[in-house]
């Protein structure tokens, strides 16, 4: 039987290699519409709140109602994509997206900006979750490369996003934010109709004949696959740790200005970049697996640096320092640990996709709780989370590399 580390790579597929440079950011552009729809908004929260004569809390909760829809879509599109193809999910995804965004630069209520919200997270979730998929497609075996140069890319998202956001209220009302994505998802649309044509898009027999459930099970009963998948959400939590503590550790515990904390944000999602870069460079001759399993020890070493410098108290430049690192191990063993799951599959990567994402999701959404429930008023609980996330992930990969073993030995 053919399995997916069988599969060609870039250098040797040439259906893929004709768009390959097209390709992979067009697919990197469709996926940030998601962090572009959550961040681009940002500076302009006060400005919405005010006009439907709203507190600005009420329009925060947007943020939580899209994750939800984005969490939904994910879980009922990714199985409908394995049985009907990645391409008209696109489709659907971004038309829906763009048409949601466009009637959100009408509302004239909270109430309706709330459920556009919504439709326009669940609706979008259509052509993300599928992109994955597409990365398995093109590079084979060396899928934790094509994912590396999908995050390099879509990490720019979050990264400027607020910046642009801010740079287009300089030119007109909120609106404006929602018109500028409706039409960023219709130039998806045109490029998706004029570039995106794989093999997969015609080929009946990479599609998935198991029901919405059916896929599902595939998922969960697949032997060795939760311990990967499980790694892929600890490691997120332990991203969300940070995103979700940073503000405060920076600016309340080490009192530094709004100036230099977004500095030093900068700085830690430009290591992560680096590490995609460093990853996408070396996994094809290291392997996943390895990638994997390094990146957690040097991630478990620069946590546990992170966790003293702060149990002891020590000024911000030390956890600055050990953050890089840390952060740069994080965005390998994320990268890696996805791959290691979508080549478990041929046909029923969608619905892989949407169980790993909502899981990542899921789990984020409990950072916030967690990090409150063990508040000290000092950066402790902070990186004694992060650092309890990694070393669970060593213990899902001892476990796993268990399992390789015994799956390798000979009956008796």
């Amino acid at each position: 039987m053919k399995t997916a580390s069988n599969q060609a790579s870039p250098t040797t597929n040439p259906a893929a290699n004709l768009n390959l440079v097209i390709l992979i950011p067009m697919l990197s552009a469709i996926i940030a519409i998601t962090p572009l729809a959550i961040d681009l908004y940002l500076p302009a929260m006060a400005t919405i709140a005010a006009s439907f004569h709203t507190d600005i809390t009420m329009v925060q909760q947007s943020l939580s109602i899209y994750l939800a829809g984005y969490a939904l879509g994910m879980l009922c599109f990714g199985p409908l994509a394995d049985r009907v193809g990645r391409r008209p999910l696109v489709i659907v995804g971004l038309t829906g997206f763009a048409l949601m965004s466009f009637l959100l630069a009408f509302v004239t209520s909270i109430e309706s900006f709330l459920a556009l919200r919504f439709g326009q997270a669940f609706i979008g979730a259509a052509a993300t979750v599928v992109v994955p998929g597409y990365i398995k497609e093109v590079y084979g075996k060396n899928t934790a490369k094509g994912m590396s140069y999908v995050s390099l890319i879509m990490m720019l998202a979050p990264l400027i996003a607020p910046s642009i956001g801010s740079l287009i209220l300089e030119f007109g009302e909120w609106h404006l934010i929602f018109f500028i994505l409706g039409f960023y998802a219709m130039i998806m649309l045109i490029l998706v109709f004029w570039k995106l044509k794989m093999p997969s898009d015609t080929d009946l027999s990479q599609r998935s004949q198991k029901s919405f459930f059916g896929a599902y099970a595939v998922v969960f009963t697949k032997p060795g696959v939760k311990l990967h998948i499980a790694s892929g959400v600890l490691t997120s939590f332990a991203f969300f740790c940070y995103l979700t503590a940073s503000p405060f550790v920076y600016m309340e515990v080490f009192g530094l200005d709004k100036s230099l904390f977004a500095i030093l944000f900068s700085t830690n999602v430009g290591a992560l970049m680096l590490a995609n870069i460093v990853n996408s460079r070396i996994v094809v001759r290291y392997g996943s697996r390895r990638m994997l399993k390094v990146a957690t020890l040097l991630a478990i070493f620069a946590g546990s640096a992170l966790f003293t410098v702060n149990w002891l108290g020590m000024s911000y430049h030390f956890t600055v320092i050990t953050l890089l690192p840390f952060m740069a191990c994080l965005g390998v063993m994320s990268v890696n640990a996805d791959a290691i799951v979508l080549m478990q599959f041929q046909q029923e990567t969608g619905t892989a996709t949407a169980v790993v994402g909502t899981l990542r999701f899921g789990f984020g959404a409990v950072a916030g709780p967690l990090l409150a429930l063990f508040y000290t008023g000092t950066a402790v609980p902070f990186s004694a989370l992060m650092l309890s996330a990694v070393i669970l992930v060593a213990i899902c990969q001892f476990f796993a590399h268990r399992r390789c073993l015994s799956d390798l030995t000979p009956e008796s």
